[in-house]
């Protein structure tokens, strides 16, 4: 997409593909540098407890599932706003927004306990928390 973006002007490419900036940003940003956050967060970050260390799989399958939902919306939907405004389909970069808030949200709230309390109550040992050495006699 960066190389079409950047061949347009040379190439006397359509003015459409000058429009692909901001959905190419968007994609860097959520589609990639923000998912692989919350990966990491997701794998790297204290175990809630042995049956569910990772906290709600549901949850965690909902902020994958809207959160790349809103991104596709957008994807699809902000150059053809710009080019057709016409169309009057301006909602649906709103409803890109809400989707993507919503998986921000969520992922919080999945998190948050593993933040908080990051003793596992499942009797494991938590890097987080390390017991204290006893002092030396």
């Amino acid at each position: 997409m960066g190389l079409l973006m950047a061949a347009q002007p040379m190439l006397g490419l359509p003015q459409f593909i000058a429009t692909l900036r901001p959905v190419q940003l968007h994609l860097l940003m959520v589609g990639w540098i923000t998912q692989l956050i919350i990966g990491v967060v997701y794998w790297m970050f204290p175990k809630e407890s042995r049956e569910r260390p990772r906290g709600s799989e549901t949850i965690a399958w909902m902020v994958l599932w809207l959160l790349n939902f809103g991104l596709i919306v957008r994807a699809i939907f902000e150059p053809l706003v710009t080019v057709r405004p016409d169309l009057n389909a301006g909602w649906t970069l709103a409803l890109s927004a809400v989707l993507q808030l919503i998986a921000g949200w969520a992922f919080v709230f999945n998190t948050w306990r593993r933040v908080i309390d990051p003793t596992p109550k499942g009797g494991g040992l938590s890097l987080a928390r390390r017991p204290q050495a006893s002092p030396r006699q």
